[in-house]
């Protein structure tokens, strides 16, 4: 979601070095990054705030013209204000905002009023950029990423992923299994994910009768699951981090939402995304913006109430 604000920087200032922090465990998203100069890595894993200071440290040090906070969190905005840079732009919505130079309004959407997140982010820097162009979601998996993957788009193929850091993001296990098998058995099916997602994965292609699907849950890097989905025939996803890789790449994308709704603003990005979810006029949807740990109500019926023949149609 804030890959849109690299490619607009990069476009207005061209000769311009950009740097992106972010927290370990993500940084292979920008591997070769043709716009990113640098990667900083906060590693919160162990000790975090003294991480957190040397992190400071190493900003001040950079002596930035710029720099722009995506996040809400007090902790980016402390780093925010702490930068010692000339502006510090970020949304109003974090708690150090007051302290930054440029604050911009950070709305969620309404009946009246809808704008994906990439809009949001976006409108940090319209007064460095102006607002009279927009940008992709775009990552830039590597040749030999794509060399990597070959071995695996010797024939037509789809991608499942079925995980998600919310339970309630998450469609059922036996939902997967029931789609899985549903699919033309000609077809090779892989399985993606990260490495917890991997017992997930495990299981559903035990269950299933279709003869050609792999389990490739925790064995690829980010990078090597986009260049993936990218030539696949369908990559099927939840409203989660696979939807977004799949966007990056332009790649064909159903996304099945359960809890949550496309309205918040998170959609797929790709020309060909199909948004599925339950036709079931249920008053307890969404429950949270984010996910939840469990269904509040206990049925769980955004998610069980999705018809196979929903998934199928696109095919």
């Amino acid at each position: 979601m804030t890959t849109p604000v690299i490619e607009k920087l990069h476009h207005a200032f061209p000769e311009s070095s950009i740097d992106f922090l972010l927290k370990y465990g993500y940084q292979d998203i920008f591997k070769d990054h043709p716009f990113i100069h640098r990667v900083i890595v906060w590693d919160k894993t162990e000790k975090k705030y003294h991480h957190l200071k040397e992190l400071i440290r190493v900003i001040k040090e950079r002596k930035y013209d710029a720099v722009i906070n995506i996040q809400r969190f007090a902790s980016s905005g402390l780093i925010t204000v702490l930068s010692g840079a000339k502006m510090k732009i970020g949304f109003n919505k974090n708690p150090f905002s007051l302290f930054f130079t440029t604050s911009v309004k950070h709305s969620l959407n309404s009946r009246s009023r809808r704008i994906h997140e990439i809009e949001r982010n976006l409108k940090l820097v319209e007064k460095l950029t102006g607002n009279n162009q927009k940008f992709p979601v775009r990552l830039y998996p590597s040749t030999h990423d794509a060399a990597k993957m070959s071995q695996y788009k010797t024939k037509a193929y789809m991608t499942l992923s079925p995980g998600s850091l919310w339970f309630t993001k998450t469609f059922p296990e036996k939902k997967w299994v029931a789609l899985l098998d549903a699919l033309d058995k000609k077809l090779n099916i892989y399985l993606l994910g990260s490495k917890d997602d991997a017992g997930l994965c495990h299981r559903i292609n035990s269950q299933s009768s279709h003869p050609n699907c792999l389990n490739l849950a925790g064995s690829l890097s980010f990078l090597e699951s986009a260049s993936l989905m990218k030539d696949a025939l369908m990559n099927y996803t939840n409203d989660s981090a696979p939807m977004h890789l799949a966007s990056s790449v332009n790649a064909p994308v159903t996304a099945i939402y359960c809890s949550t709704i496309p309205e918040f603003g998170f959609g797929p990005l790709s020309e060909k995304s199909v948004i599925v979810q339950t036709h079931k006029n249920l008053t307890c949807r969404p429950c949270g913006i984010h996910g939840l740990d469990k269904c509040p109500e206990g049925h769980f019926d955004c998610a069980y109430s999705i018809k196979n023949e929903q998934l199928l149609t696109q095919i």
